[in-house]
């Protein structure tokens, strides 16, 4: 049974990058929205290969290569931590946005092999001139369900627009996750004993998928 938040990261993900229906004309996309669509139309090219989705560790490092430049991991590694951040050393800094990264990747692959007949149109998006922080509006559409609202917290980082939380019918993925790890950390005593679990069960993980 998935967790709450693998849910949630499966729902935003699959959401995020995969085929798009927008409300306005895909001519009218800005570029927040637009940064949404390019990862988006590499990926919806690649489910059509079903040998391709059989190998869990080549979707993985696909993911991985499509998602990074439209996703400020950075950002969302610090904001998910809180004030743990700011107390942690460089080195489980850098720990932690690996393998926190290595979840999300590995969590929206699995989405990416299970969910693929999900679509998402764009909402309009109202953006003001110079803005470097946007929320792009979006909703998930299944066959026979109602869509869910899906929205995405943009930032412009060097030129590029990334994404850096996302809130699920209001739920956030930042808010959430830093539930989850605060608490962890008051369990096991430390933030580098709960990136040391984390690093274990992500290489489980991909141990099982890839055997």
């Amino acid at each position: 049974m998935k967790t709450k938040q693998s849910w949630l990261v499966s729902l935003w993900l699959a959401g995020l990058f995969l085929v798009y229906l927008p409300v306005v004309k895909a001519s009218d996309l800005l570029p927040p929205q637009l940064a949404i669509q390019e990862a988006s139309d590499k990926l919806q090219q690649r489910l059509q290969d079903k040998s391709f989705i059989q190998n869990f560790a080549q979707v993985a490092q696909f993911v991985d290569q499509t998602i990074y430049p439209h996703t400020d991991f950075d950002k969302i590694s610090e904001l998910v931590l809180g004030k743990l951040w700011n107390s942690a050393s460089s080195n489980d800094q850098t720990r932690f946005k690996q393998e926190f990264k290595t979840l999300l990747v590995r969590t929206y692959s699995r989405a990416f092999v299970e969910f693929k007949d999900w679509s998402v149109r764009f909402l309009p998006l109202e953006m003001e001139n110079g803005a470097n922080k946007v929320v792009v509006k979006t909703e998930v559409l299944q066959p026979g369900l109602q869509p869910i609202s899906v929205n995405y917290r943009m930032l412009l980082n060097n030129g590029q627009w990334k994404a850096y939380d996302f809130m699920i019918e209001g739920v956030s993925l930042v808010t959430n996750y830093r539930s989850t790890f605060t608490n962890e950390v008051k369990t096991k005593g430390s933030l580098s004993a709960v990136i040391d679990g984390l690093a274990k069960r992500n290489a489980e993980a991909l141990a099982a998928k890839n055997s």
